[in-house]
Parts: structure tokens; sequence; C-alpha cells
């Protein structure tokens, strides 16, 4: 059953609060500038929806992953960076019985990952935060924002690209497959896999970038190097550094800094140190401050228009892990949403008088 404001669809994840999206004024692309007044103004709200899937990878407690953010006070916690946040819930699946590949060896779970990525939020005018669940969302998540804002660009924060066809992938998990599917060049090369049909190839290569890669396979290191793709490797982070890499992927696919953003953050990009409870953990990360860094800088663009914060495991090491990695993934969303680390009051903002203080806290020595 689909949870209260969300439908099922035959089009894409989340097209309707894209398209309502539009019209919005944005601030210009510049690193280093505070567009902070933006996130100020009001004119846009935050809708949050948990996207409870499992069945992109082998790890069957990413399914906890919304919930344990939520239950980690995500909304409490990120409350007050805009005008209005709205908590749509946890979409709703049916996934297909015994769906074991007897029809196609390529793509495991295909028709109910076919189900689970065609469902849709019915919204109005929101910044969208998807809250995972595994990374195979984020192929319904850029589809159906493609559909509705054509011209958005894409920023791919994860230790893995991400972008093995059906043939290259080791594990035929639909995870490490995500971009095979939303990218146009690739569409010559993808077999029709039951279950998916519907999904077509809606963004360009030369709109993705990539940053903290350090796990790719073969056929995923040979279709960016012939895609001539942005793509910055861990290696590229400690020769060039984050700020120097992060201005290049945005000059690369948002030159004039007028296109919308969508981030998609798989927590494994980070080192396992912060972030030990996810699936497919590869030592030698960003760190919590890089990852914040990001987050923070995209804010400050004005541009987001989607994040997705992906493969949180909550089955996965101790508590002590647990809670470290949801603090994080709350830490991140925040950061995407304009709070700042280096502190931050509202917009009307006054110091008070002595009378108001003394009238708020009636301390009992002054009765």
């Amino acid at each position: 059953m689909v949870s209260k404001g969300c439908k099922s669809s035959v089009s894409s994840l989340l097209s309707p609060i894209f398209q309502s999206s539009k019209g919005v004024k944005h601030a210009p692309h510049s690193f280093g500038k505070d567009f902070s007044t933006v996130n100020k103004t009001g004119k846009r709200s935050v809708g949050i929806l948990g996207v409870p899937i499992n069945r992109g990878q082998t790890n069957p407690g990413v399914l906890y992953g919304p919930a344990a953010i939520r239950e980690g006070d995500l909304i409490k916690k990120i409350k007050g960076q805009w005008h209005e946040i709205h908590d749509h819930g946890d979409l709703g699946f049916d996934y297909v019985p015994e769906d074991d590949c007897a029809d196609q060896p390529l793509v495991k779970n295909s028709h109910s990952l076919g189900r689970a990525l065609q469902k849709t939020i019915v919204s109005a005018g929101e910044v969208c935060i998807v809250v995972g669940g595994d990374h195979s969302l984020s192929t319904g998540s850029i589809h159906g924002h493609s559909l509705a804002e054509p011209d958005i660009c894409l920023l791919w924060i994860d230790a893995h690209a991400d972008i093995n066809l059906p043939m290259t992938s080791p594990s035929g998990n639909m995870h490490g497959m995500v971009l095979s599917f939303c990218v146009k060049e690739l569409r010559e090369y993808m077999p029709q896999i039951p279950g998916l049909e519907w999904l077509k190839p809606t963004i360009s290569a030369k709109n993705i970038a990539f940053i903290g890669l350090r796990d790719l396979d073969a056929g995923e290191k040979y279709i960016i190097d012939q895609l001539n793709m942005t793509a910055y490797s861990i290696h590229d982070v400690d020769k060039h550094g984050l700020p120097e890499v992060l201005a290049r992927s945005m000059d690369a696919i948002n030159p004039r800094g007028n296109r919308p953003i969508h981030l998609s953050f798989d927590v494994d990009s980070l080192d396992p140190s912060v972030t030990p409870s996810t699936g497919t953990r590869v030592a030698g990360g960003l760190t919590f401050r890089e990852g914040m860094y990001i987050v923070e800088e995209v804010a400050n663009t004005g541009m987001m228009s989607a994040m997705d914060l992906v493969e949180v495991n909550p089955t996965i090491g101790t508590q002590a892990d647990k809670e470290r990695t949801i603090d994080c993934a709350i830490r991140l969303v925040g950061g995407a949403l304009g709070k700042k680390r280096e502190g931050e009051y509202p917009q009307n903002y006054q110091l008070p008088t002595v009378e108001e203080f003394l009238k708020d806290k009636k301390p009992a020595i002054l009765k």
C-alpha cells in the first residue's frame, strides 16, 4: 500500500514535485560566495520521502534506512532551514514473489524494481529529499527529475560509479547499474529488461560528475573513459584537494550556474570510519568534513532541486556504528538544505532586551 500523499504512476518517481518547482528564481552559481539568503526567502519548501527499497543489492537491512534516519530526529534537526518541511512518509511496494530472473539473467529482481521505481509522490513546489534504501532508487528519481526539468545536472558522490551495463555487472545487482539506465549515450547497448521496459534514458553523460570514486569495475571505467565523463577519484581528491575537485566538477556540468542540481549521495563515499553502517564499504574514503563541504557548497548555489541519500543500513555494525552513520546522514541532509556549521540565526533575529529576557526566564532569585 502506498503511503499518504503518494500514488502509483506509469511515468516515474517524483515527477510532480519537480514539475512544480519550475519558475523559482535561483541564485547564480559561484563557489565561495554565500547565497544563504536563497534559503531564507521561504519561496520553496522541502518534501521528505522515504524509499525503503532493498532489492537492488543483497543486504536486506538497508530497507530500514528511512525509518532509522527518521528515528534519529531528521525532521526536527533540519527544521528552520526552509519555510516548510513536509514528511510524505515512505513509499509502499508490492514486490513480485519469486522474482529470481527466471525470464532474464541480467538484472536481479527486475520485476519488483520496475514496479517500485514507478512510484510517485503527489506534492507541489518542493525540493525533494529522497531517503533510502539502496542506490537503485536513484534510477527512478533521476528519471522523474529529468522528465520534469530536462536541463538538470547530476552530482554523483559515491565510492562506486554504478554505471555497469547489465552485461558488465559482476553481480547482477541493480544498485551497480543505476546510471546505465539513465544515460542517453548507453541506450543502444541496453538490452530489454522485463519489468523495466518503461525506463528510458533522460540525461547526457556530459551532465554528470562523479566525486570520490575508488572501486570501479572494468566495464565502468571503460564507459567513463569512452564517454569522456567528468570523474574524480579519491586519488584526484588527494592530489588537487576537494574544493578544487568540486569546483571543476560544477564548472563541467553547470558552467553558467543556472541548471537544477540533482545531488545523489551514497554514504559509502565517506570513509568506513565515518559511516560504518553501510553495505559496500571501501577503505580510504572522503572524510566527514569533506562530505559536509560538498553538501554545503551545493546548498550555497541555491540550485539544488533534489537529493538522494542512500545506503544507510542500520543492521550492520554495533549500536555505536549505527548511531554514527545516522548522525552523519542527518547532518549531510541539513547541510544540503543550508544549515551551516559556523552557526546561523533566523532572518528577523534581534537581540533580546533585559526586560524580555527576565520576562521569559523569570529567574527565581529575582521573583
